[in-house]
């Protein structure tokens, strides 16, 4: 019973604790939340806009952003897919999948130095194009697309 009321009053003098420096201002949670996204390309229902609004209208495909996923998807569930980059100063990559109800499956932001390699599991709700975008940091913009077919449909079809 000692070890119990221990325990209780551990926990209280540490919620007490933690209230009083969220409300001294000491802990902003805010901080830790992704402050800066492209809430626009995220929301766009059709991959033109998706383009549009990451910057790159006027993309131009490259043997050097290679996108790897299967031919035939026997699950539209759970989709394997990477991105590799041999561009040089690749800066950020986006994944796009065409005939999703939200194109813009996911988008990557590299530092100096970091390797420009991703590796996601992406929902199909039917055979489409899924796209690879590289930013570069230059700004210019190069694509690889490739068509998977889903034979079961994402969406419990």
């Amino acid at each position: 019973m000692d070890t119990m009321r221990r325990q209780l009053l551990k926990g209280a003098g540490a919620t007490g604790a933690l209230a009083a420096a969220l409300a001294a201002g000491l802990l902003k949670p805010t901080q830790v939340l992704a402050s800066e996204w492209n809430r626009t390309a995220f929301e766009a229902k059709e991959s033109p806009a998706v383009l549009k609004a990451l910057g790159a209208s006027g993309s131009s495909d490259s043997k050097d952003l290679q996108l790897k996923a299967p031919e035939i998807a026997e699950n539209g569930a759970v989709v394997p897919v990477e991105v590799i980059s041999n561009i040089p100063n690749t800066i950020s990559i986006a994944v796009l999948v065409d005939k999703n109800p939200f194109p813009l499956s996911a988008a990557f932001d590299f530092a100096n130095g970091a390797v420009p390699e991703i590796s996601v599991r992406l929902k199909l709700g039917q055979t489409s194009v899924v796209k690879a975008v590289a930013k570069t940091a230059d700004g210019k913009f190069y694509t690889a697309q490739k068509e998977v077919k889903v034979t079961v449909g994402g969406c419990g079809g």
